[in-house]
């Protein structure tokens, strides 16, 4: 691995092999998502625990300090939203001038597997790789799944995760399952967790982030169940845990409470 990759991989992922991503991209389809209206003001509180963001072009110029910033994984993929026909169908939205200028430390981009656009978005990764690889820039490759969650199975994700693997991604965004490991075992590069819609409790996060984690993965890559949360600092906090310092799911819902409660008292 040449010099720069593997410096551009540091920054992301810590020497631990462990990696914390802030996603504050779900505008790209989303419009103005729930507590991420201005996405500046949400991540301020977070970002001392985060290890990179996960963010578009325009919010990093409008909205992240570029003196102050973590590193950047750039989204690079789009062209579709919540009202249209069908989000499966993205393209590159971001060329390779644009990803050099803004000096990120990665690009990710989705693919849709199993979809009609299928084809579309797997060679939009094998370009996007043709390219990054050149100027050794990681890409993770995201398992998106669009509307239909049911198919979020460990048979489906291992299979979306060797596909993207084997097309150049240096990193695997994917969800959660039973039997995550299946998913980790047969996947080359390193996989992290997303995280999905809100989960109904904290304790539910932290469990299915724990097992992930002795499963195989090696990191999150968790949005709305942070800063969704009432006490997103403290889900941070307890998360870190788990990512860094090697708790289980019951000792960070204490680091969660505890944070909580000091919260309250202020």
């Amino acid at each position: 691995m040449d010099w720069g990759m593997r410096n551009r991989l540091a920054q992301i992922i810590q020497p631990d092999g462990h990696c914390f991503f802030m996603p504050i991209d779900h505008g790209y389809f989303q419009g103005p998502t729930s507590c991420l209206e201005r996405p500046g003001e949400t991540i301020k509180p977070l970002l001392p625990y985060a290890d990179a963001l996960f963010v578009t072009r325009g919010v990093l110029r409008s909205a992240v300090d570029p003196v102050k910033s973590k590193p950047v994984i750039l989204r690079v993929s789009g062209g579709t939203s919540m009202v249209g026909e069908d989000l499966a169908n993205e393209g590159l939205t971001t060329s390779i001038e644009e990803i050099l200028r803004l000096n990120v430390s990665a690009v990710g981009m989705s693919v849709f597997i199993g979809t009609k656009y299928e084809r579309e978005t797997l060679l939009n990764l094998a370009k996007l790789v043709n390219e990054c690889e050149r100027y050794g820039i990681p890409v993770m490759a995201v398992t998106a799944v669009g509307r239909e969650l049911e198919k979020r199975d460990a048979r489906y994700l291992a299979l979306c995760c060797r596909i993207a693997a084997e097309l150049g991604a240096r990193v695997v965004k994917t969800y959660w399952c039973e039997d995550f490991d299946k998913v980790t075992n047969g996947c080359p590069v390193p996989v992290v967790m997303a995280g999905g819609p809100r989960c109904d409790t904290e304790l539910e996060v932290m469990e299915f982030v724990y097992d992930g984690m002795q499963k195989g993965a090696i990191g999150i890559n968790l949005g709305r169940n942070v800063w969704q949360n009432k006490y997103p600092v403290a889900v941070m906090k307890a998360l870190h845990s788990i990512i860094h310092k090697k708790a289980t799911a019951k000792e960070a819902h204490e680091v969660f409470i505890e944070e909580k409660n000091k919260i309250m008292k202020k």
